[in-house]
């Protein structure tokens, strides 16, 4: 992955073979298996000594950036749900094998309190935060229409990609000292919303404008706040939440879908000091779709 490639080549492209999985999906049965630059991703110190916060890396994007952080020189601490406790198992193996702290916590972020415990346990542990990666989302395509989301589903999406989201960062907000960073996980979902992601895209529309918000509102305290915006990434959520997955990621000029490593390096170069004079920025990372 190191030398260079034709970006189109470098990993399989669709047609993918037919699969389904329960939500929230799993890494081990996915065809072709996912990168999370497991046997790739190369640290050069750039987040030393650092205290990082992930939400959701128990798989896909969360599990890559918490491997890159930890091969950066970061502890890490990462959410997941109950039913994910092998995925994270496995996040954290690769996080201590890199020489560092890994804290797997099993919490769901839609409840405020959860959030509460969740920033807490993290200052116990760290004393402080220097990155917060807001990543946990929960996403269900419904292509029957409005009609078809449910209230449940609604107010799922809503309290996982929103909710948890605001009330992790306010609760974070007073432990990241100057210098630290916010990173929100958006999508090419908020500039081209699929109709049967009716919901997930209005979530990640509405990331797109708390993360320029925040940035204006924190850059006095020398809190940097940016957001990456991905395009189709090849994680468990697919399996789990779509109805087709033989051409997902077909639709991107790069003709295949994302692996989580090659979305990592964005993460980490918005965490180290080498992004100092870059906030309210969302680094839009979509296989070539232009976007506003």
């Amino acid at each position: 992955m190191n030398d260079p490639q034709h970006p189109a080549e470098q990993y399989p492209q669709p047609d993918f073979p037919a699969q389904e999985q329960p939500h929230p999906g799993w890494s081990g049965p996915m065809d072709p298996p996912p990168d999370h630059g497991e046997e790739s991703y190369r640290g050069t110190g750039r987040l030393a000594g650092r205290k990082a916060v992930i939400t959701g890396g128990d798989s896909g994007i969360g599990r890559a950036v918490a491997l890159a952080f930890a091969r950066e020189g970061a502890d890490v601490l990462f959410t997941h749900l109950d039913s994910e406790k092998d995925e994270a198992a496995e996040t954290a193996r690769w996080v201590e094998q890199a020489g560092r702290r890994a804290v797997p916590l099993s919490v769901d972020i839609r409840e405020e309190d959860n959030c509460r415990t969740l920033v807490g346990r993290a200052v116990e542990e760290f004393g402080r935060i220097d990155i917060l990666v807001n990543n946990a989302a929960y996403q269900m395509s419904q292509p029957d229409g409005i009609e078809a989301i449910s209230t449940e589903q609604f107010d799922r999406v809503m309290r996982t990609n929103l909710y948890g989201m605001f009330w992790v960062t306010k609760h974070a907000v007073p432990h990241i000292p100057q210098g630290g960073s916010v990173i929100n996980s958006a999508s090419v979902q908020a500039y081209k919303p699929s109709p049967h992601l009716l919901d997930y895209a209005m979530t990640k529309s509405a990331i797109v404008t708390f993360t320029q918000g925040l940035a204006q509102m924190l850059i006095d305290r020398g809190i940097r706040v940016n957001a990456v915006a991905p395009g189709p990434v090849w994680t468990p959520l697919i399996p789990a939440t779509l109805p087709d997955t033989t051409e997902f990621g077909k639709q991107a000029p790069i003709g295949r879908p994302a692996q989580p490593a090659e979305m990592a390096p964005a993460y980490v170069f918005l965490a180290s000091q080498e992004a100092s004079y870059i906030t309210a920025e969302i680094v839009n990372a979509t296989g070539g779709t232009p976007l506003p």
